[in-house]
């Protein structure tokens, strides 16, 4: 009887402790996703405004590399962002020491890289998972947009050569 009450309890614990990973990390995910998607809208709105001379500019491929890399640091920069909010996140909930570790942690969790030893407080350990999970949305979506971006460069390129 011992056991099964042991079983139990350990098992109402791991579901209150799951519930907390849940509850604080789904909106982190909604948040950095609706940071990402409107700042992939704000960097979308900025290329189109050069998208518009590409046209009339004589050197259509240092376009594309000024455009190409520009566009890639932005979304390098919104990734980064998401992650300190994640780091921050996780030092205000007392999962890691430091905001340094906190924030090397997140980018280990969202890139997927998970090479550094670092660890959540155990009741926490869910949360980095939902962050990982959170990443592959986000490198989906910047993927996506850069590609996009990088194809519309190609079809303006193409449509200023002279035939």
């Amino acid at each position: 009887m011992r056991i099964a009450a042991c079983a139990l309890n350990a098992q109402l614990i791991l579901q209150i402790s799951w519930r907390a990973d849940w509850t604080c990390g789904l909106p982190l995910v909604l948040l950095t996703l609706l940071i990402h998607v409107l700042g992939l809208g704000l960097i979308r709105q900025k290329v189109s405004r050069i998208f518009n001379h590409v046209t009339e500019l004589r050197h259509p491929t240092a376009v594309f590399a000024v455009v190409a890399g520009g566009t890639t640091l932005l979304a390098t920069t919104l990734h980064a962002v998401e992650a300190g909010i994640w780091a921050l996140s996780y030092q205000l909930l007392g999962a890691l020491p430091d905001f340094k570790s906190a924030m090397l942690y997140s980018l280990n969790a969202i890139t997927s890289y998970g090479h550094e030893s670092l660890v959540l407080e155990a009741h926490w350990e869910l949360m980095g998972a939902i962050e990982a999970l959170n990443g592959w949305l986000l490198f989906g979506l910047s993927t996506a947009f850069l590609f996009g971006i990088i194809d519309k460069i190609w079809e303006l390129g193409e449509r200023a050569k002279p035939h």
